[in-house]
């Protein structure tokens, strides 16, 4: 399959803070794989691809069907240096979750002077802090129409990834 015409460019990323499953995780580097993510840092207790050894785990490699191999990615203890990095460094740093000053993601539109984009997810249960979202540039949700009140963090983010992916076209 031919890859599109903008999967060259290196100015999209994504941000995992404090996931806690590790399946979550390697669903999201597949999903971003195909998203055309460029590069994935994870954040605080984010599982990673390698164990404490420095050995590929393979309950990740399961789930991500060897993406953490084709999409570079780093780990970091400190979010708040790394967005202010991201920011300083001229990223638009965009967090998915609910909040009152959210922006439905279907109703989103790009500036056009954001062409460096950090997406960001937190923890299954708890989301971003306040703390952290009031880091951000801005904050997107996905909205929900039936009874539940959020979806798992992997299809959130792999819904995020291709709408915003396709809205920057």
């Amino acid at each position: 399959m031919e890859k599109s015409p903008d999967s060259k460019r290196r100015d999209f990323i994504l941000v995992l803070h404090n996931i806690r499953s590790v399946h979550n995780t390697g669903s999201i580097f597949r999903s971003a794989d195909a998203a055309g993510v460029n590069r994935i840092i994870l954040s605080g207790y984010t599982p990673l691809p390698l164990d404490r050894f420095g050995v590929p785990r393979k309950d990740f490699a399961k789930v991500s069907l060897g993406a953490e191999k084709t999409i570079p990615w780093t780990h970091t203890q400190k979010l708040s240096s790394t967005l202010h990095t991201l920011k300083k460094d001229g990223w638009c740093v965009i967090a998915i979750e609910q909040d009152r000053r959210s922006t439905t993601l279907f109703e989103w539109r790009p500036k056009k002077s954001q062409r460096k984009m950090a997406l960001l997810l937190g923890n299954e249960v708890r989301g971003l802090s306040k703390q952290v979202r009031s880091c951000v540039d801005e904050v997107l949700e996905i909205p929900m129409h039936g009874k539940k009140e959020s979806l798992n963090v992997s299809v959130a983010a792999g819904v995020a990834m291709f709408v915003v992916r396709e809205k920057r076209k």
